[in-house]
């Protein structure tokens, strides 16, 4: 863990880490950060806005809210999948009517993350409902999103005879770690069946459940420093963002900060996180939550705010078996939230999970 004592990780059997982790979800007022930053930058998403302005306005929210931040968010627009940061030296891109727009982004409280993806499409007229592969693939995304909760994401997407991409994983989270030990492979390539070890599901476990989906063909050791902005770089990184990930926006001076990570990456210290994209002209969707496995059930603390009226889409659900699946994992949704909103108005200050 970085320099730590894995005996001191502070897991879910503790009330007050509960509660931190719903500070990262979905907790009271402002609490709900991650929920609350997606929010506002889908809200902000329209024609003529550079997802460079958008992804510096959503640091920016979180940075005010707490200074020990999980500095994480990414806009990937059409046919890019994921781990799209524009830099200020790089080419930028503004949104245009009708992109479909893929905004991830997270952060933590004291080592603790939430983070949460959300895929939505630029500037839909009021009245007006998308339609066509854009319509289809947002739909079909979520719908395996909705399934994901009980490991079925994939027999939803064959079901449309489309494969969700190959590969992409879903980590276990740990107190300052966003890959654990435990990953949800979807869609896994023939090498990852042979050296992924299986595991089980365990009461206090987190996941951020990642799903994506796309209309293409599918894409997707210490070292003593020699230089000294590499040190200088490396001693920066480790002291504001520890072992979270982060982008070079957030260095003041690029140049160095660029000259540092060759070396870093270079030597193992740093692990890139490369942008994925489909083939031009082609649609990526994504969805993602972070999930407690409490000892009453699984508790969902991310969610983006999809409509699903705006989407038409000829795609349907023919199984008996999945419909009925999807159908009782809507149903108790709409039965946590009506708990909820009274329980806000009796106990809007306590945020503490038992359990």
């Amino acid at each position: 863990m970085s320099g730590r004592d894995e005996q001191q990780e502070q897991t879910m059997a503790k009330d007050l880490v509960v509660t931190k982790y719903k500070m990262g979800g979905e907790g009271a007022a402002r609490c709900d950060m991650a929920n609350w930053v997606l929010r506002t930058l889908v809200e902000a998403s329209s024609s003529g806005v550079s997802v460079l302005s958008l992804c510096e306005k959503g640091h920016a929210m979180i940075t005010e809210e707490t200074e020990k931040i999980f500095k994480k968010e990414n806009i990937s627009v059409n046919n890019f999948v994921c781990h799209f940061f524009p830099l200020k030296s790089s080419q930028d891109y503004i949104l245009k009517e009708g992109d479909l727009v893929k905004i991830d982004l997270g952060f933590h409280v004291d080592g603790l993350i939430a983070n949460v993806a959300h895929t939505f499409v630029v500037d839909v007229a009021q009245g007006t409902q998308v339609t066509g592969r854009k319509a289809d693939v947002i739909k079909i995304a979520h719908l395996c999103a909705e399934a994901a909760l009980c490991l079925t994401w994939n027999k939803v997407a064959h079901s449309f005879n489309w494969m969700p991409i190959e590969g992409m994983l879903s980590h276990q989270l740990k107190q300052h770690v966003i890959n654990g030990e435990k990953n949800i492979i979807q869609n896994p390539t023939d090498q990852q069946k042979k050296d992924q070890e299986k595991a089980e599901f365990e009461v206090r476990e987190v996941y951020a459940v990642d799903v994506l989906v796309s209309l293409g063909e599918d894409p997707s050791k210490q070292y003593e420093l020699k230089m000294k902005t590499s040190r200088a770089f490396f001693s920066e990184v480790e002291r504001r963002f520890d072992a979270m990930p982060f982008t070079l926006r957030a260095f003041e001076d690029e140049k160095k900060a660029w000259m540092g990570v060759v070396e870093c990456t270079k030597h193992g210290l740093l692990q890139p996180f490369n942008v994925l994209s489909e083939k031009e002209g082609e649609f990526v969707a994504q969805f993602k939550f972070a999930i407690l496995l409490m000892p009453n059930g699984p508790m969902q603390i991310t969610s983006g705010p999809f409509e699903p009226d705006l989407y038409k889409s000829e795609m349907e659900v023919q199984d008996a078996e999945l419909k009925a699946l999807l159908q009782s994992s809507a149903k108790k949704k709409k039965k946590k939230k009506k708990k909820k909103k009274k329980l806000a108005h009796n106990t809007a200050h306590d945020n503490t999970e038992s359990g």
